[in-house]
């Protein structure tokens, strides 16, 4: 259950500070291949991260 919780709020976490990642990829472009798959398996790990921690409970008033 404790290994549970801590990856729920993990993915929590990281789904809601990653945009802030995609900042400086669209400031600098995205002029190259590299620079668009970085961009997009941004955008990946953002969408798991939303999937694993929907269920977070510290995001909830109580």
């Amino acid at each position: 259950m404790h290994v549970s919780h801590s990856v729920t709020a993990a993915g929590f976490w990281l789904g809601t500070l990653l945009p802030v990642a995609y900042l400086p990829i669209i400031v600098g472009g995205i002029d190259s291949i590299s620079r668009l798959s970085l961009f997009l398996g941004l955008l990946v790990v953002h969408a798991l991260a939303l999937v694993v921690g929907h269920d977070y409970s510290g995001s909830r008033p109580r």
